[in-house]
């Protein structure tokens, strides 16, 4: 999966709203990848209201694993403006497709998943995150709420998943990425290789 970690323009300073916007996609992508793996281990994720309950719970992770990371390099100002901006960058995304293949409204969509990211914030807040990354409990409770959303076959089995699998390789992508993207350096870019000449 790719997902973009460097800045291929100039060498400047990015504010905090063009690192969201590169963030955003990255973890709809990551988020997106988790849920294409956890069903290829053949745990039951129907398409509809269970997918996305699924991919909402999994980008509200991300989103505030994103923010505790802005926490360690931003000011107050900077990690509010970034955050801020990522939050309705991811909410824009996904209440796009819900409503698309959901055939709901599409401002409700954007305002129920910002909701769910304000709950789930403060219920996160409870767990620290250090330089060393999430302790247990930050990617237990992930865990716990996917629970709710499989069926009943699948809600004991999922918390094994998404602790030992699932969460640390998305949290694993999410660090790289945002230390990448941080690095204001462009990235070097590869000359194109000539095509040797015809013969004559």
């Amino acid at each position: 999966m790719r997902i973009k970690s460097n800045w291929y323009q100039s060498g400047r300073e990015h504010t905090p709203q063009e690192l969201a916007g590169a963030v955003a996609f990255n973890i709809s992508r990551i988020a997106e990848n988790a849920l294409k793996n956890t069903r290829k281990a053949d745990f039951e994720i129907a398409i509809g209201r269970q997918y996305f309950d699924f991919l909402r719970e999994f980008l509200v992770f991300l989103i505030l694993i994103a923010d505790r990371l802005a926490y360690r390099q931003f000011s107050h100002e900077d990690r509010v403006l970034f955050t801020g901006a990522l939050a309705n960058h991811v909410a824009a995304t996904y209440a796009e497709n819900e409503s698309r293949l959901m055939g709901l409204e599409l401002a409700s969509c954007k305002q129920q998943f910002i909701d769910a990211l304000n709950a789930r914030a403060g219920e996160y807040a409870e767990f620290d995150y250090t330089e060393s990354g999430p302790e247990y409990a930050f990617m237990r409770y992930l865990a716990y709420c996917m629970s709710h959303i499989m069926d009943e076959k699948d809600s004991g089995w999922i918390i094994d998943q998404i602790i030992s699998i699932e969460a640390p390789n998305a949290i694993d992508m999410l660090e790289k990425n945002f230390s990448g993207l941080i690095d204001s350096k462009p990235a070097k870019v590869r000359p194109a290789r000539k095509s040797p000449a015809p013969d004559a």
